[in-house]
């Protein structure tokens, strides 16, 4: 079965769905299976995306997009 790739910005979305349905009182791993992702990847994003807004997501995709350039450019110069 292939493996789904989630977007930045859903990964931030499904962070928050836990958030919110753990402050509703629902324990963090039946909130966690709610979204429909395993515990191992919850705290695998927690760790990467954790805390962080869209703008701040936007800003890290942008820098992102602009070292991949900048290396490029140093490659062909070198």
């Amino acid at each position: 079965m292939a493996t789904k790739r989630h977007k930045p910005e859903e990964i931030v979305m499904k962070l928050r769905q836990v958030e919110v349905l753990v402050g509703q009182g629902i324990a963090r791993v039946d909130a966690i299976r709610e979204v429909r992702i395993t515990e191992q990847t919850y705290y695998r994003w927690r760790m990467q995306y954790g805390g962080m807004g869209t703008a701040q997501l936007r800003e890290l995709k942008r820098l992102q997009k602009e070292n991949e350039r900048l290396r490029k450019a140093v490659s062909e110069l070198t």
